[in-house]
């Protein structure tokens, strides 16, 4: 078992860097060949679908970032920093966080670990309020999947497929790879998430086929399994860990 952890923990944490750097060099690709100025090319409809579908990707990102780090300075200049550099960002603060691992940490569970807060500042949260979160969260990840779905549509009506030199803007190329980060990014969660591998690979297809509203469907599905009595943060861990949470010393500390 702890062979296999330490596996992981390698495994993960040059996957990560790895996507860091492609991230970087399309990221200087745009800066380089227009400043990023076709990023706000209104009339660039399909470019402003995929400025989107990267949004949605991004909101759950941030949604964890201010669930794991207790300072507003802190969650105030990630929200804007990602906003500008999407998965560069997202990429380098979970090889950030997989370096802070203890071995202890590293060896019972480093998806947990990189994912749990370190405090739990809502322990006394009551069972309206914690209702109230899930019903919220539900009600903005369907916004942003109906808001997708709907541009998507129309810019297929307006302007058919995408398949056109004109539309491979150099924002547009750095975005369809920031967009592929993520859904590597989201896979490797979805992975342990699930229970089973046929479910992971459908829901990894899932995501490839529809993109951010692809995991729009995914997160709303998981809110929907979440009880009452459970927090919103609980969507992050798989089945074993919320059950282990109430019994293992290491994990009730976190």
């Amino acid at each position: 078992m702890a062979t296999a952890s330490s596996s992981v923990l390698v495994a993960l944490k040059s996957l990560f860097i790895v996507l860091m750097c492609i991230i970087a060099a399309a990221l200087a690709y745009t800066l380089v060949k227009d400043g990023d100025s076709s990023c706000f090319d209104l009339s660039a409809l399909w470019t402003q679908v995929m400025n989107v579908d990267v949004v949605a990707f991004i909101t759950p990102v941030v949604a964890w970032f201010f669930y794991k780090e207790s300072s507003w300075i802190k969650r105030v200049v990630f929200m804007i920093v990602i906003f500008w550099c999407g998965s560069f960002v997202t990429c380098g603060y979970i090889v950030w966080l997989l370096f802070k691992l203890s071995p202890e940490e590293s060896l019972k569970d480093p998806i947990y670990f990189v994912l749990v807060r370190r405090q739990n500042r809502h322990a006394n949260m009551g069972r309206v309020t914690r209702f109230s979160h899930i019903i919220t969260a539900k009600v903005i990840v369907t916004a942003i999947g109906c808001c997708l779905l709907g541009l998507i549509i129309y810019a297929y009506s307006v302007l058919g497929f995408p398949f056109y030199a004109e539309v491979l803007t150099p924002c547009m190329i750095t975005a369809l790879v920031c967009f592929h980060v993520h859904i590597v990014v989201f896979s490797v969660w979805i992975a342990y998430k699930e229970s089973s591998w046929t479910g992971a690979v459908l829901w990894i297809l899932g995501l490839v086929c529809f993109s951010g509203f692809g995991i729009c469907v995914y997160l709303v599905r998981e809110l929907s399994y979440l009880s009452p009595e459970q927090r919103v943060f609980f969507i992050l861990f798989n089945k074993n860990n919320r059950d282990m949470t109430s019994s293992d010393p290491l994990l009730v500390k976190h």
